[in-house]
């Protein structure tokens, strides 16, 4: 059951079965954009947010406290892998994730939904579960819903997801219908099983970018009475295009007292076109993947430190950026990293990439609190397509 208290002129939702709270701060009038904060057992997340993503308990060439100086608020973390090595019960054991990782604030938990696409060769599934060949060693390794949920209570992270089917772009209506049905009767069964109280159960949205399907997904769901609502089945690859239209169709189907959070997602200019059509929460691989392979997203747009032009460049990455890599290097200077295979290259402008898009969703949410988080969306895609 939700209850609604307004504060200080704010809106504060607070359900009541899980202990979590979320506030709305602002609203943009123009484009729906939300500035939040949402209460976890291990702290506060200000949205929009974006996760860093750590799917084997850590986020690659970074220590914790680099990830805290970059702003991450809250991490992400997989089930499936983490369930193949070490195992939840060595998690478990060691104190579950917050402990074993050395990182005190929230952290989120993917159910190995993504691994259901991303791992289609490797699987099989039922409506009564998914039984994956290990892609490390070919072992067996059965998720359903509810080993999916015990899982992430033993992994011990504060918000964990549902089990989900996430079929592939370009599925038809027919096919794409089996999957929502089959992901809201997983929901049923996972929130059935869980057992811990300290933990958000989101339930995930799927129809690929069919607007009945959406429907339909949102009519199963809803009922079931989730403290959150993630949207799946998105960047898996469908056009820009495709994804805001899904997004315009989804969005406003979701509890406005609830955070929305928008799986997979992505590059910068799909954060601000998310944002703006008013979702919260965010993570990708994006910036950490490409920056160890020498990409960097910049003020000015995206910079490949690999290309010969940066070779004698004084300049620094990002001027407007305060992290590490461009407070003290060269542009010259990382790219001698990389030509020269140096790990801290990759380390650098993964450091980078993740400051840049915590200042972007932090830049966001200033907007939004001045009601202007159009004229922002409208400011920074100017400035990114002029380096294009």
């Amino acid at each position: 059951m939700t209850c609604l208290m307004i504060v200080l002129g704010f809106a504060t939702f607070s359900d009541a079965m899980s202990n979590f709270q979320f506030q709305l701060d602002a609203t943009d009038p123009s484009t729906g954009a939300r500035a939040g904060r949402w209460n976890t057992p291990h702290g506060e997340i200000q949205t929009p947010a974006f996760m860093p993503v750590g799917t084997l308990a850590t986020v690659k060439g970074l220590l914790p406290a680099q990830l805290r100086e970059a702003g991450a608020e809250m991490l992400l973390a997989n089930t499936y892998h983490l369930a193949l090595r070490p195992g939840a019960d060595i998690v478990e054991a060691m104190g579950g994730l917050h402990r074993f990782m050395d990182w005190s604030g929230p952290i989120l938990t993917d159910s190995g939904g993504f691994q259901v696409f991303s791992l289609a060769q490797l699987r099989q599934m039922s409506d009564e579960k998914v039984v994956f060949r290990s892609h490390i060693d070919g072992s067996t390794l059965e998720l359903s819903p509810e080993r999916a949920v015990r899982i992430q209570e033993q992994l011990g992270a504060d918000c964990i997801m549902c089990l989900d089917e996430c079929p592939p772009s370009g599925e038809s209506v027919e096919r794409i219908q089996v999957a929502v049905d089959r992901t809201t009767r997983w929901a049923q069964r996972c929130r059935d099983a869980q057992m811990r109280t300290d933990q958000a159960l989101f339930g995930i949205i799927q129809g690929g970018v069919h607007a009945q399907m959406r429907h339909r997904s949102a009519e199963g769901l809803l009922p079931l009475g989730f403290p959150g609502y993630a949207i799946g089945g998105l960047s898996v690859g469908e056009s820009p295009a495709a994804m805001y239209a899904t997004l315009d169709v989804t969005v406003p189907l979701l509890p406005s007292e609830k955070p929305r959070y928008l799986m997979g997602v992505g590059r910068p200019e799909d954060l601000l076109e998310a944002v703006c059509r008013g979702v919260d929460m965010f993570d990708c691989v994006m910036p950490t993947r490409n920056g160890r392979n020498a990409m960097a997203f910049t003020s000015q747009g995206p910079i490949r430190l690999r290309n010969a032009i940066h070779q004698r460049d004084e300049r620094p990455l990002d001027a407007e950026c305060s992290c590490t890599a461009c407070t003290r290097y060269s542009r010259a200077y990382l790219r001698h990293l990389f030509v020269s295979k140096e790990m801290l290259g990759p380390i650098l402008l993964s450091l980078h990439n993740l400051t840049f898009y915590q200042q972007l969703v932090r830049g966001l949410r200033q907007a939004i609190i001045r009601g202007e988080a159009g004229e922002f969306r409208a400011n920074q895609l100017a400035r990114w397509q002029r380096q294009l």
